[in-house]
């Protein structure tokens, strides 16, 4: 015979929620920083270029 889940109290719920929010904000500021990592690269190649054809 089925029998119904518990209910998880919000508490756990919370920390778990928390612990993705955590996660995924670390993943986003890293992806930040490549970002602007490959973009100051990008400055540093066009600023080299234009200087060579001057």
């Amino acid at each position: 015979m089925a029998v119904p889940k518990k209910k998880t109290s919000k508490s756990k719920k919370n920390i778990r929620k928390n612990a993705w929010k955590k996660k995924v904000l670390k993943q986003a500021i890293r992806a930040l920083s490549i970002a602007k990592l490959i973009e100051q690269e990008e400055q540093k190649k066009n600023n080299l270029e234009k200087k060579e054809s001057n």
